[in-house]
């Protein structure tokens, strides 16, 4: 084997062994920051669970939400 296989061979095992002892950067005391409703992707959780039922009532199945069933494009 080439040095270069080796060397490669040895940063990889070095990266892979390292990635279980990174510290989680967002501390417990920080996490009431990112709770903050300024985070949310949608400002108004009402209307996105209205477009959510509409789209999976004209789909037929439902996706990835939370519950399970299907729809019957009844509205």
């Amino acid at each position: 084997m080439t040095k270069q296989i080796k060397l490669f061979i040895l940063l990889s095992a070095l990266f892979s062994m390292t990635g279980c002892s990174i510290k989680p950067w967002v501390k417990p005391y920080e996490r009431q920051n990112l709770a903050d409703p300024i985070m949310l992707l949608n400002r108004d959780p009402v209307a996105s669970a209205y477009m959510d039922h509409v789209h999976e009532a004209r789909e037929g199945a439902r996706g990835a939400g939370a519950g399970g069933g299907g729809g019957c494009g009844c509205n």
